[in-house]
């Protein structure tokens, strides 16, 4: 089996708006959970209690990394999508008799669908907030759609294809217009946190979800910050884990690599970390707008260090990611939930593209571990694969 992963592995992986590799090093501590640590932490017992120990340790560096000061505000989930739909569902039943929710187009699927869900019957209506041809929201120019007829809100802090950022200071004008007429928001940091600055207790929303595996830790475990005055309501009923909002026993070893993960996500970003990546990123998405003839998507506005999301007029993009993926390089169409759909990218029609500039674009995302070297070598490889296609298409 460990053959099996390292003949698929790819040799410059550049899909980590999809999946992040786990630092060595929250590996090791997860090890170290399931074999010494394996005790369950709601028993009475010292095994079971050192269990608790770590979770409630682990608890406190995700808050650090949110910028949360009460950690017991923390839910662990088991993802950003368990998360997303504890807010979202928790937000709906505190207002029952509300006729409107409210998102961009941009939103992750795990958003839309589960407010398309919640309109299904009629008796609510969604609202799609616009955003503008660089992705950034103009929702907040007027707030004439929010009103008391609304149950919630839902924002994305950082898009997960076009890493457009929404700044702060809207997320929290928003919050403040939510709170005066009695709505919920909820902010999805997802592809924020670990990239970002942030402080959720300064945000003013109601929720905020995040994930491990998108920042170096494993998968199969997220978070969720509430506001202190609201409780999640539990999917998940049976036990009194996690305050009572999550029932079952927590996956302490996954939950011990979230924390370590956060520590070492903050601690690069206190190092300056961005700042680097985002050069990175600018020489390599600059080489292939002017020699490759590529558009960048978001460009003109405020975007994380790590994503770069081309359009590459005249070629499918599926036909260049199976080109790059035979020379060992990792990229994406989009999102990873939504790959097997065969759509154009909603995020991409939402901000204003044609469904060929959609079906043409692929996603290049770096982490803190992508070398230089290797988006040199990628830069080369990418050059002469889209020279291949554009031959192959002919003239147009």
């Amino acid at each position: 089996m460990r053959g099996a992963f390292a003949r698929r592995r790819a040799v410059i992986y550049l899909d980590n708006n999809s999946t992040t590799r786990p630092d060595p090093r929250v590996v090791e501590a997860m090890r170290a959970a399931l074999l010494e640590g394996y005790g369950n932490p709601s028993s009475l017992h010292s095994i079971g209690m050192a269990a608790a120990e770590q979770l409630e340790r682990a608890r406190g560096s995700v808050a650090r990394l949110l910028g949360a000061r009460d950690p017991d505000r923390i839910t662990f989930t088991s993802g950003g999508s368990e998360s997303i739909n504890v807010a979202l569902r928790t937000a709906l039943a505190l207002h029952p008799a509300r006729s409107r929710v409210a998102a961009p187009g941009v939103e992750h699927s795990a958003v839309l669908a589960t407010l398309e869900q919640a309109c299904a019957s009629g008796e609510r209506e969604l609202v799609h907030l616009a955003v503008d041809r660089s992705g950034a929201p103009n929702w907040n120019a007027d707030f004439g759609w929010l009103d008391e007829q609304v149950a919630l809100v839902s924002v994305q802090w950082v898009n997960n294809e076009s890493g457009v950022i929404t700044p702060p200071e809207a997320l929290r004008e928003l919050a403040r217009r939510c709170d005066a007429c009695g709505a919920r928001l909820h902010v999805d940091a997802v592809q924020a946190a670990g990239k970002l600055a942030l402080d959720v207790d300064a945000l003013g929303a109601s929720f905020v979800s995040v994930s491990a595996h998108k920042l170096h830790g494993p998968k199969g475990v997220g978070a969720l910050w509430s506001r202190a005055d609201v409780e999640p309501l539990p999917l998940v009923r049976g036990g009194p884990q996690e305050r009572g909002r999550r029932a079952g026993t927590e996956n302490v070893a996954g939950i011990v690599g979230f924390g370590v993960a956060s520590e070492l996500a903050g601690a690069w970003l206190a190092s300056g970390g961005p700042a680097e990546l985002r050069r990175m990123r600018d020489d390599f998405e600059r080489a292939l707008v002017g020699g490759a003839g590529a558009r960048a998507h978001g460009a003109a506005t405020a975007r994380v260090a790590n994503t770069s999301y081309l359009c590459f007029e005249g070629v499918q993009a599926e036909s260049l990611q199976m080109l790059l993926d035979a020379e060992g390089i990792a990229v994406s169409t989009g999102a990873a939930c939504s790959s097997e759909m065969r759509a154009p990218s909603h995020v991409l029609l939402a901000m204003g593209c044609s469904a060929e500039e959609a079906t043409s674009s692929i996603r290049f995302s770096l982490s803190r571990e992508t070398r230089p070297e290797e988006l040199t070598r990628a830069l080369e490889i990418v050059s002469r694969s889209l020279a291949d296609l554009r031959a192959l298409a002919g003239p147009r």
